[in-house]
């Protein structure tokens, strides 16, 4: 059926919100610096064969509504077929409601496909047939899929290990999308992995570099940064549950990962020392090479061990994890802001319970050199929905300078998220335009809404000098 659920104010609650969004936030550029879209699709400028090929495939938030409305395994990640698993998406999409699915699965197909319809089982056959015509068309191929929603630059994350050449390929096309990488070196952090030592063989051959000692990682890494500097680079990513800070010495260091090397088991507390020294290195080097610093932390990830077993990780089996965070993250940001060696860094939570104690922890280390140098990023995975940014919004706001923020990133891997930019602009326009509108806020219009367009485009634009 037809309906006006999608409509221009969605989400904007008066007159105030409405022309905050529709007059300061709505046409600024997205500048989306976090996700894990595939830079080789980009480069190549490739279309997807169907709907489900782009908006399904890999979206474990999609698969784990399937999952909780009891829909077998193979119509989610199985071998039935893209029409069949789009279906039961259709089938699921009504039972999301007051999930943030409903909402991006509605604005998605608004924004891209002009279809206002509510998706359900009965409409499920021709809007599948609607929207694959249309995406694998070269009109809806992925570069164009980006600008018809304004993007002006992708900031895709790489593993130190990754040649660039989808890149190197995509900068000789003088597009005016622009697209960047992150460095995420976390497989030459996470010393316990069982895959440690065969990822160091692979770093090494990258680097040129036979990897034996410390002092050999260290130098791999560094050369890696180089790499990617040079390819334009100008962030780092790690996902962790939490940053560590243990006191060591360089000979620890060095004794421990020559154990590990020599496949010598690895007592708890030298694998923190370890990780401890590898993450003040990178970050120093960071700082060196005038990078932005990214740490994701919270997330307890593959919980179920027999359908990790079955598909592997990042398939929808994580959830928030309760780890101590504000005592080492402290020292760890105090060792490096003492050298005068730290970056620009943006922190990322995934526990609401943490937002005040990250809100707090920046406003230790912004120092007054660089204009909101270290960041509250935004409500990330389980908390980029209304209710999360919101908290993560006032939590920012009643402890630092909100004004200051660098906004939305889309941090996933499909080509049809980016309306999370609109979503998150109309929950900001709408916080600021109650407000106003209550008398908590002036009613100058001008001036909140320069704060808006910094927030949607201008602090970030800056922030990260691509």
């Amino acid at each position: 059926m037809t309906t006006n659920f999608i409509h221009d104010n969605f989400l904007l609650e008066n007159k105030f919100a409405e022309e905050l969004y529709h007059n300061f936030s709505k046409n600024q550029p997205i500048i989306d610096y976090h996700n894990h879209l595939s830079p080789k699709l980009i480069a190549e400028n490739s279309t997807f064969s169907n709907i489900t090929e782009a908006w399904i495939n890999g979206d474990h938030y999609k698969w784990r509504a399937m999952r909780t409305l009891g829909i077998d395994e193979n119509f989610i990640t199985g071998n039935a077929s893209d029409k069949e698993k789009f279906t039961n998406w259709a089938k699921t999409v009504p039972y999301t409601l007051r999930n943030p699915l409903y909402h991006w699965t509605h604005l998605e197909l608004a924004r891209y496909f002009d279809i206002y319809e509510l998706l359900t089982e009965k409409n499920a056959e021709k809007i599948y047939e609607e929207t694959s015509e249309k995406i694998s068309s070269p009109e809806f191929s992925t570069q164009n899929l980006l600008k018809k929603l304004n993007v002006e630059l992708v900031c895709t994350t790489e593993d130190p290990v990754d040649n660039l050449s989808s890149h190197q390929q995509f900068k000789t096309q003088n597009s005016s999308l622009k697209m960047t990488t992150a460095f995420r070196p976390d497989k030459a952090i996470l010393i316990e992995s069982e895959g440690f030592n065969a990822y160091i063989d692979s770093l090494g051959k990258a680097a040129d570099i036979e990897i034996n000692t410390w002092q050999d990682l260290q130098d791999a890494l560094r050369k890696r940064i180089v790499f990617f500097n040079d390819n334009g680079c100008k962030l780092s990513d790690h996902g962790l549950n939490q940053i560590c800070f243990e006191d060591f010495s360089e000979a620890e260091i060095s004794e421990i990962f020559g154990n590990k090397r020599a496949n010598k088991s690895i007592s708890s507390d030298d694998t923190l020392k370890f990780q401890c020294a590898v993450l003040l290195f990178l970050s120093e080097t960071y700082q060196e090479f005038g990078w932005v610093q990214q740490f994701h932390l919270g997330a307890l990830r593959n919980n179920n061990a027999r359908m990790l077993k079955i598909l592997g990780p990042d398939t929808g089996w994580d959830s928030i994890g309760d780890f101590s965070q504000a005592e080492n993250l402290s020292k760890f940001l105090n060792a490096l802001d003492s050298k005068d060696k730290l970056a620009k860094t943006i922190l990322y939570n995934l526990n609401p319970a943490d937002n005040e104690v990250l809100a707090t922890m920046i406003g230790n280390f912004n120092d007054g050199s660089i204009k909101g140098k270290v960041q509250f990023g935004s409500g990330w995975w389980f908390l980029d929905q209304k209710d999360g940014m919101t908290k993560q919004l006032n939590a920012l706001s009643n402890m630092g300078l909100i004004s200051c923020f660098v906004g939305m990133l889309t941090d996933s891997r499909s080509f049809l998220s980016f309306p999370r930019h609109e979503y998150f602009r109309r929950i900001l326009c709408n916080l600021l335009g109650k407000e106003m509108e209550t008398g908590e806020l002036p009613q100058e219009m001008e001036w909140i809404g320069k704060i808006v367009a910094d927030i949607s485009y201008h602090n970030a634009k800056n922030y990260f000098e691509f």
